[in-house]
């Protein structure tokens, strides 16, 4: 994208390159993290930055940045077999394995496998005060160091920080701190500037190390639920009141980076996906894979939108959907090479509870047998898309927060630093408490409540696997409801059907659909008739409705929602509230459409969604 798009800062790079003014650092091509994708991945991603570095800046990496410091040492035979020599993680991961703190200025070795591998510990101290205290007081803090006989400062960072994160733009240039810096720097007769590279090759190591599992401190606490979450902050905080933090941070670890998997079954359920298209290309015979199969892997594999912290991730739909779009292209690819059968059953994402999968040229329906029996996911192989992509409102540690002040917290006082984003709190929408309410059932297609006569709502969760594949059916005092799933070419088919003496006065059923443009200008609703009542981001009620289009500019089709006989409607949008570096935030994640009938006639009821391209 760089070389595309500015090529002569690209040339300018390549030229420093050359004169030995820039080093590279290797990665995963796509940045996944490592330790979430099988070793196979893990060197093919590597391998792919590395060689297009050496194409297009005549280099090969010999040293990588593992994404979000993650470390697991299962990654170690894969970055050696690479070619890599050495990594960067936190000065943390160290004081974690009992390394002392005193000696955290030169690069360890350990091995895993038999295949060894240097690895460098960034000061946390320098990531927190560069560029965020004043220029002048940082280069008095290197000084210190190289006084008190320190044989380097390791620093490597995201350059975000420099200029992209909020007020750091003003800060960093405007305001002249990288200036200031970087002459500092060089008029100091105590500071010495070196690479990587230069450093590992003059320097021995310091020993063996074996690091723990682990990422950095802040992620550590991103990983925990809510209410451990909270509980550990506040451990956190009582240790630096009482002065201990410093010597006890060690065995203040937290969680670690895969349980944003267990936190989030969305996330969940995408990488287990993701995996299992891993494998079917792998058992793809050799000569059948093709570069643009293997590209929509890696893609599929990037980060960002499997986890969520102080920044969006997860929660940001528009990364969701280019991992979805990505993984549904690879298996469109996939599937005249290495047919996948028609109907399995298998637990995907091993939560305990079987998906029936149904399949044909043009769509995926996942239904899981949990009791709601509804869709997980409904994935449009012609529009590479998943319908079923939204997200459900989670609860959330900094939730706790929302009743602050809701002014923008700006602090750049002359000469006394700016705030980091993880100090921040800011408001980009007007945010109350209870629109950070947490969602009690799953945001499914085709999730059913009963309203009996008394008005009380009751969830229908009682769904069994029926007699069919694709069916599953619920009962109770004087009822039975019966609910199965067909597919033919662009359309699913799901009818509902309700018989007994002691049936409710009405049932709903809600579809929560994830479509790209969202609140923006591109989707709207159409009725039957043509007219436009309105956009996915307003609330409709209509009476009655046989037909109605969900068109969408950035889906590049629609979908067509069709009922016999004709239901009550409800639509309206569903959003989340959540926190990135500019402040809290409402998203839209999707549509919620709610379908209302009463079962008193003992008709059976259709609803069909049909996938229509443009």
């Amino acid at each position: 994208m760089l070389l595309e798009r500015f090529p002569a800062d690209m040339a300018r790079l390549a030229a420093m390159t050359r004169r030995g003014q820039v080093e590279w650092f290797g990665s995963g091509d796509c940045e996944p993290v490592l330790a979430a994708i099988p070793h196979r991945d893990r060197v093919t991603q590597i391998a792919t930055l590395s060689d297009k570095i050496e194409r297009h800046f005549g280099t090969r990496p010999t040293g990588a940045w593992l994404t979000e410091r993650v470390w697991e040492a299962s990654v170690v035979p894969a970055l050696v077999e690479s070619g890599i020599r050495y990594v960067a993680v936190d000065d943390y991961h160290f004081l974690c394995a009992a390394v002392d703190g005193a000696k955290l200025d030169s690069f360890y070795t350990t091995e895993e496998d038999g295949g060894c591998l240097d690895l460098f510990p960034i000061a946390e101290e320098a990531r927190y005060r560069l560029p965020f205290s004043p220029a002048a007081e940082a280069v008095a803090w290197l000084e210190d160091l190289a006084r008190a006989g320190h044989r380097a400062a390791i620093y490597f960072d995201d350059i975000e920080k420099f200029g992209i994160w909020p007020e750091t733009y003003e800060w960093v240039f405007e305001k002249g701190w990288l200036t200031q810096f970087v002459e500092g720097v060089l008029a100091s007769p105590l500071i010495r500037t070196e690479t990587f590279a230069d450093f590992h090759a003059r320097e021995k190591t310091r020993g063996i190390v074996y690091l723990p599992t682990t990422s950095y401190i802040e992620m550590n606490e991103w990983t925990l639920p809510a209410p451990r979450a909270a509980a550990y902050h506040a451990l956190i905080e009582a240790e630096k009141a009482a002065g201990r933090f410093q010597g006890n941070k060690a065995f203040l670890r937290g969680g670690i980076w895969r349980n944003f998997m267990s936190r989030y079954t969305e996330a969940n359920w995408m990488h287990k996906r993701m995996l299992g298209a891993s494998r079917r290309l792998a058992e793809l015979p050799g000569k059948l894979r093709s570069p643009a199969m293997q590209e929509h892997l890696h893609r599929a594999q990037a980060n960002d939108a499997y986890w969520h912290g102080l920044f969006g991730g997860l929660y940001l739909p528009h990364l969701r959907r280019a991992v979805w779009n990505n993984l549904l292209l690879l298996e469109a690819a996939l599937a005249p090479l290495a047919p996948p059968p028609a109907c399995e059953q298998i637990d995907v994402d091993h939560d305990g509870h079987l998906e029936t999968i149904l399949r044909n040229d043009e769509l995926q329906a996942f239904v899981r047998d949990d009791g709601d029996a509804a869709l997980v996911e409904l994935s449009s192989l012609t529009l590479a898309h998943n319908f079923g992509d939204t997200l459900c409102a989670y609860s959330e540690v900094y939730h706790a927060r929302i009743d602050q002040s809701q002014a923008p917290q700006a602090n750049l006082e002359t000469g006394g630093g700016i705030a980091s984003p993880h100090e921040r709190v800011a408001f980009r929408h007007t945010i109350l408490p209870e629109d950070a309410a947490p969602d009690r059932r799953p945001r499914g297609i085709f999730v059913e409540h009963l309203h009996g006569p008394d008005g009380i709502v009751r969830a229908l969760d009682c769904y069994r696997t029926g007699d069919q594949q694709g069916a599953w059916a619920a009962s109770g005092a004087g009822w039975r409801m019966e609910k199965s799933y067909h597919l033919d070419a662009a359309a699913l088919s799901v009818v509902i059907r309700a018989v007994g003496s002691g049936l409710p006065a009405l049932i709903e059923t809600e579809l929560n659909l994830a479509l790209p443009s969202c609140d923006g200008y591109g989707g709207r609703y159409v009725l039957a008739d043509g007219s436009i009542p309105g956009g996915f981001g307003q609330e409709l009620e209509f009476a009655s409705v046989h037909r109605i289009l969900l068109q969408d500019s950035e889906l590049h089709g629609a979908l067509r929602i069709e009922a016999d006989p004709p239901l009550r409607l409800r639509a309206r949008p569903h959003r989340t509230v959540s926190q990135s570096e500019a402040g809290f935030e409402k998203i839209m994640q999707g549509i919620c459409i709610v379908l209302a009938w009463s079962p008193a006639s003992g008709k059976e009821q259709r609803v069909t969604l049909t996938v229509i391209p443009a």
